[in-house]
């Protein structure tokens, strides 16, 4: 029986080759998905390892491995609002810890650079970064140092005298590896959280699967009548129910088998263009998008293995009588028990919504992954049910021919007309949900808009200087004329210490200092103070355009305020990159001890939405991706049924309806399950994304914006013109000669 099954499969006709080839193009497809998502989770892994040895001196040392300890300091700097790690270092022996990516440590005076880093210190002007670092490029540091190609890595060599001075470098005996996924308190900035990122990922996996899985069962189920028929006409003549499931098993293990090593073929073709996008804020090595044994096995043996199985499940009516398919009735209808996982699904996100999100990533991950889940398998489930409502509604009040027909049919059978529908719905569901998220987190981030004042004004925090005797208690003049003498800076500006007990007197609760009203007259983003005041008592925050605020007068002179500790330094600039850059370095040549450089607000609003532009990234690779997909399986299905009903609809045409009405028929069948399957995969994305921003982040859901209707309303016209590209086939099949055939 293996021998007929396979004969069958690859000779068995133009049928079977066309169901051999759209199964196999299907499984493909998933199986290369499949594969793009375990090569991202691995490549994300591999990106975070990478980034341990930055970690070095932050947590739990590691383990004494070098006789000679070496001095270590790595500090989060900035150019263009890049992310650059430097990494100050001094060796006190021969036998230092050895460090990835170099031969040796750097000696006093030499720099190694990443191949990235390198290039933009050759390309940009010393006085705006390459004067930040003391020193001679003496080498590159090697891709295993480096989380990816476009990293900014800087290894500066000191004396260890000189280092030891600066009050915040360590004495380190081995590098670090653990991940910052791992890392308590790990360096300020740098690095990636790998189980923040999985929690993305898993949503990512849990998106693609299932439209997969549709698309592939909508492959298999092509011509599925007529498989039967023939599988029926084989039990008649005498085969055995199991010598039938044997040739069934067979060809869904041939057409599987051929997607798998097409799907392999596709990860090969993809991975290079995969390794071109950003998911984690820097793009991927190639080598990282590598598949594990397991993976490959578990692929392998896995598709052909579930395609096999689904194919049993398929021919159970076969093989209990082979008389089965010709007497055929109508299935039991739907019942509202149905909408029963879906209600679950937005309970278990309601009830986290109630008591509060987990602590822990990967509990959070144990938390709203299923609920996600069982919303998107509910509304699958529930599917049938709703379309078996509204297409009896539809039939209770038409008198159109093809209304009646299409709603009748519906009502007959609502589990078909979802099926064909099922992918698109839960693309429009996953999409609604990303964007509602993504919008609302934009809403209450908002960005300081491109040229405003806030996005070029560059602000330090003293509190993180540390040296030797403490934080400074005075700024040098020559810094800030240093800082005044920049072409494009506006001023600089020191805000000094407030106490408490002041701010309460004024009211202003959220103030936390006090400034010079004429040097704040020369730094427009944090705005003005009251006429006749010489100090006012101001409330800064980085990413926040404040010029239009006028800040009341402190009970204090000029003089009293200059004998107060300095808690920021800030400068304003036109925003240009000589500007900002140029002051930047000034900065850094003055407080090398910072573990984060100054920085603007541009580029604090982008580290606070750093992990919610990846999330907004995926989404639209998700929805893309299941789009695409749902339409293909669209496609698939409605060729499909109009393959199985080539005889009614041919007898229909004999009996004088027109081709016009059949085709409104089949329209209609794809879209009244269509439009209603929207209607609620919209209503339970914006309620699954208030449900999940509400726990996660207290946050009130924002409305989309018009692109999103755009975008769904050319999608459901897609879904319609895929619809209507099926009728030059409903034309062939239904011609006086199908009848006959019959």
């Amino acid at each position: 029986m293996i021998a007929l099954g396979l004969r069958l499969s690859l000779s068995g006709g133009r049928e079977a080759l066309v169901r051999l080839v759209l199964t196999a193009v299907a499984v493909a497809i998933g199986v290369g998905l499949l594969l793009v998502t375990l090569a991202g989770i691995n490549a994300v892994g591999t990106q975070n390892d990478r980034y341990a040895w930055l970690q070095t001196g932050a947590g739990s040392p590691p383990a004494a491995t070098a006789a000679d300890p070496m001095w270590w300091m790595v500090t989060a700097d900035h150019f263009d609002g890049e992310l650059i790690g430097r990494v100050d270092l001094a060796v006190t022996g021969p036998d230092s810890p050895a460090l990835p990516g170099i031969a040796s440590p750097p000696g006093p005076g030499e720099i190694y650079a990443s191949p990235a880093m390198a290039e933009l210190l050759a390309a940009a002007p010393a006085e705006q970064l390459g004067d930040r670092y003391d020193g001679r490029l003496v080498g590159i540091i090697g891709d295993e140092a480096l989380p990816g190609p476009d990293s900014l890595v800087v290894m500066i060599g000191h004396e260890a005298g000189e280092l030891s001075a600066s009050g915040r470098a360590q004495q380190i005996q081995a590098v670090s590896t653990v991940s910052p996924a791992d890392c308590s308190s790990c360096a300020p900035g740098i690095g990636i959280n790998a189980a923040g990122t999985a929690l993305v990922l898993s949503v990512v996996a849990a998106a693609l699967v299932l439209p997969v899985l549709i698309f592939i069962g909508s492959a298999t189920r092509l011509s599925a009548a007529r498989r039967e028929q023939r599988f029926a006409a084989m039990r008649l003549v005498g085969a055995t129910p199991g010598q039938v499931r044997t040739v069934s098993v067979v060809e869904s293990v041939v057409a599987s088998t051929l997607g798998v090593l097409l799907g392999f073929g596709i990860f090969a073709l993809v991975r290079p263009a995969l390794a071109q996008i950003s998911f984690t804020g820097t793009r991927f090595f190639l080598a990282d998008l590598a598949l594990s044994a397991v993976d490959v096995v578990g692929v392998v043996v896995g598709v052909p293995l579930a395609a096999a199985v689904v194919a049993r499940l398929a021919l159970r009516r076969v093989t209990i009588s082979p008389l089965g398919v010709s007497r055929r009735v109508t299935p039991a209808p739907p019942s509202a028990f149905r909408l029963i996982p879906l209600a679950l699904g937005i309970g278990e996100l309601a009830y986290f919504g109630i008591v509060g999100r987990p602590g822990s990533t990967n509990g959070q991950v144990l938390a709203y992954l299923p609920g996600i889940l069982m919303v998107m398998i509910g509304l699958v489930v529930a599917g049938p049910w709703l379309t078996m409502v509204g297409s009896r509604l539809i039939a209770r009040r038409t008198s159109r021919p093809a209304v009646l027909i299409a709603g009748r049919r519906l009502a007959d059978d609502p589990r078909a007309g979802f099926r064909a529908v099922s992918g698109l719905i839960l693309a429009l569901f996953v999409g609604t949900t990303a964007v509602a998220i993504v919008s609302t987190f934009t809403g209450e981030r908002g960005a300081p808009p491109v040229g405003s004042a806030a996005a070029g004004t560059l602000a330090m925090s003293f509190t993180e200087v540390r040296q030797v005797d403490g934080p400074p208690t005075t700024v040098p003049a020559s810094l800030l004329a240093d800082l005044a003498a920049v072409p494009g800076v506006d001023g600089a500006l020191v805000l000094r210490e407030s106490p408490s007990d002041a701010r309460n007197a004024l009211d202003l609760a959220g103030s936390d200092s006090y400034v010079d009203c004429a040097g704040l007259a020369q730094v427009s983003a944090l705005g003005r103070c009251a006429d006749g005041a010489e100090v006012a008592l101001i409330s800064f925050e980085e990413t926040s355009d404040r010029s239009d605020v006028v800040w009341p007068a402190a009970p204090l002179s000029a003089a009293d305020l200059y004998a107060l500790a300095p808690v920021r330094l800030v400068v304003g600039t036109d925003g240009t990159l000589a500007a900002v850059e140029q002051a930047r370095t000034i900065i850094n040549r003055a407080y090398p001890g910072a573990p984060r450089g100054p920085t603007t607000g541009g580029e604090g609003h982008a580290q606070s939405t750093r992990e919610m532009e990846q999330y907004q990234l995926l989404a639209t690779v998700v929805v893309a991706i299941s789009l695409v997909v749902a339409g293909c399986s669209l496609a698939v299905s409605v060729a499909g049924g109009l393959s199985d009903r080539r005889r009614p609809f041919s007898l229909l045409r004999l009996s004088g309806v027109p081709l016009a009405m059949l085709r409104r028929v089949v329209a209609l069948e794809a879209a009244v399950p269509l439009l209603i399957g929207a209607l609620v995969a919209i209503g339970a994305g914006l309620l699954t994304a208030q449900l999940f921003l509400r726990s996660q982040l207290d946050y009130s859901l924002h409305a989309p914006g018009g692109a999103y209707y755009v975008a769904v309303v050319l999608g459901l016209a897609g879904a319609l013109a895929l619809i209507g590209s099926t009728f030059p086939l409903l034309a062939r099949i239904t011609g006086p000669e199908a009848a006959r055939n019959e």
